[in-house]
Parts: structure tokens; C-alpha cells; sequence
């Protein structure tokens, strides 16, 4: 066997080594201050992280829930602020519900959802073309708006927006003017997402959602700008959609958890949409009544307590 003795480290031999710790270090700090993917922080009172391990989770019925500027959960029993769920240089507008778990709107068009039982952030959207309407940058009278305008519009155009449908498996709709698209909650998988054909837009502000479907109307224009007859889109996860037919000032009114009043001006009349059956419901009265695909709820009047022959 060879021997040779211990080799003295000299500066020069010590500089490699040391440049390559010094690398690691500075990776490793990189790393800690790498930021949360989309500037995600749930937090207990006091700035400390939450999470299962080191708070105490309650239940969503045991939560009072509130926006602005982040999501912020209270405990119902006490008024005591447990937590909060914030992101690095974005707003919380709207929330909404689907199933127990909390949906948020955001002013940079992101959306989540959160499960307030351990606070978890379970997955996260973005809505192109959701941040600029939310905005109304453009818009005529947009230069003219206060901050605190800026702020009830974004507010308002976010609770239009968000439409959670409370199935056995809810899911999530978000409409913009140019675009609705679908998410399924358990996962948040794109479910739909559909665009307005030719010279319409959606109309979110007129949007009506049900515990079975969303139902969009369209505001369609002619070549010389002139309103002309639109429609209404309805959606659904758990089969097809449906197209109807309605005129450029129609409305949509939620009449329980499956239908809808449809108002489309004086000459066709109201009319009641089921969004279960995804068929109008007849009239009373009417020849098609005995016929149709959905009947006339409650009990209609005798035909000599209306006066008719």
C-alpha cells in the first residue's frame, strides 16, 4: 500500500469549495423567498400561516364569511376573527357558495376556492377578458368614476359574474360579456366554454342561475348597430345545454331553486322555464297542457272561478 500524507488546503485550493457552498446558500435563500404561487396566504390573526395543523378548523356553518380585502372567516359563536385568506396585491370582491366550499372573485380575474373546514385553497381560475370588465376601463364615463365608484362597480360586475349552482356536485359559472365558461368544483376542471356568435355579447347583469343550470342571455346588434333579437343560453354540467329564442329587452327572474319567469315584452308574454326538466312549463288552461313536457305548478283555478266559459 502507498501512503501519502494529508494534503494542506491552501486559499487557492479552499476557493472552488467555497464558491460552490456559496451557490447552495444562495439557492437555498432563493428558494425560502420564492413567492407563493399566486400570492396565496392564509393567515390567523396576528400574521402567523394557518393551517390544520397549528389552528383550530371549524366548519363552514360554523363560519361567518366575509370579503374585502382578502376572504376573511369569523367565528360565528364567539365574533372572533380565525383566519383569513389574502393575495399579494389582489382584492376579494364576491363570494359565493357552492356546496361548502367558498368561491371568490378577485379583482385581477382570478377565482378560487377555498374550503373554510381547514382553510385550504383547493384550486384557482383565470377568466380572460375578467379583470378589464370588472374594471369598465374604456367605457364611456369611465374617466369620470371616483375611486369609490371604481370599487361598487367591480363590486357589482363581480356578484354578477359568479353563479355557483348547488347540485349534488356543484359547479361554478363565470360570465363576462365575451365569454362563460364552466368549472367544476371538486376539482376545478374546465367543464365549457363558450363565446357569443356574430355581433352579440353575453349580458351578465340580466344572468339568472338556478340549483340546476345558469341561463345567459345574448344582446345581439344589426351592421348598423341597431338592437335585434337575441337569446338565451342555458348550461348545465349534468347533460346538454339548450338555445331560446328572446328579444333584445328580455329578462330573467329566479322564481325558486329550478324556475324561471321569462319576460319578453307584451306581444309573446311571461313564460316559466324549468330548468330541471329543461322544458317551459305549460300554461293553465292551455291546449297544450295535458301534453306538456312540464306541468303547471300547484293547482290551477276552476274555470268558473276565472270566468270562463
Amino acid at each position: 500500500m502507498s501512503w501519502k500524507p494529508l494534503r494542506v488546503l491552501t486559499p487557492r485550493s479552499i476557493l472552488p469549495a467555497l464558491a460552490v457552498l456559496l451557490v447552495l446558500v444562495a439557492g437555498a435563500a432563493a428558494h425560502a423567498n420564492k413567492p407563493v404561487p399566486f400570492g396565496d396566504r392564509v393567515a390567523e390573526p396576528g400574521g402567523a400561516d394557518a393551517s390544520p395543523v397549528n389552528a383550530q378548523s371549524l366548519s363552514a356553518a360554523d363560519l361567518e364569511l366575509k370579503v374585502g380585502p382578502g376572504l376573511e372567516a369569523y367565528n360565528r359563536a364567539t365574533g372572533d376573527h380565525a383566519w383569513s385568506y389574502r393575495r399579494e396585491g389582489a382584492t376579494a370582491l364576491y363570494l359565493s357558495m357552492a356546496g361548502e366550499n367558498a368561491v371568490v372573485v378577485w379583482d385581477d380575474g382570478l377565482v378560487t376556492s377555498v374550503r373554510p373546514g381547514d382553510h385550504e385553497v383547493r384550486w384557482h381560475r383565470a377568466v380572460p377578458g375578467l379583470a378589464d370588465w370588472l374594471r369598465g376601463d374604456g367605457e364611456p364615463g369611465a374617466d369620470k368614476r371616483t375611486e369609490e365608484q371604481r370599487k361598487q362597480l367591480a363590486t357589482e360586475r363581480a356578484a354578477a359574474a359568479l353563479h355557483t349552482v348547488q347540485q349534488t356536485a356543484p359547479w361554478v359559472a363565470v360570465v363576462t360579456p365575451n365569454l362563460t365558461m364552466g368549472f367544476r368544483d371538486a376539482d376545478g376542471d374546465l367543464r365549457y366554454n363558450s363565446k357569443p356568435a356574430g355581433n352579440c355579447v353575453y349580458d351578465p347583469m340580466r344572468t339568472v342561475g338556478t340549483d340546476f343550470a345558469v341561463l345567459v342571455p345574448r344582446s345581439c346588434t344589426n351592421s348598423t348597430g341597431q338592437p335585434v333579437s337575441g337569446g338565451i343560453s342555458g348550461y348545465r354540467l349534468d347533460s346538454t345545454g339548450w338555445q331560446l329564442s328572446a328579444g333584445p329587452a328580455v329578462s330573467l327572474k329566479a322564481l325558486d331553486g329550478r324556475r324561471v319567469l321569462i319576460s319578453d315584452g307584451p306581444i309573446v308574454g311571461p313564460k316559466v322555464f324549468d330548468t330541471k326538466a329543461a322544458a317551459p312549463e305549460s300554461a293553465c288552461g292551455s291546449p297544450s297542457e295535458p301534453f306538456a313536457a312540464v306541468r303547471p305548478q300547484g293547482t290551477c283555478a276552476a274555470p268558473e272561478a276565472t270566468g270562463q266559459p
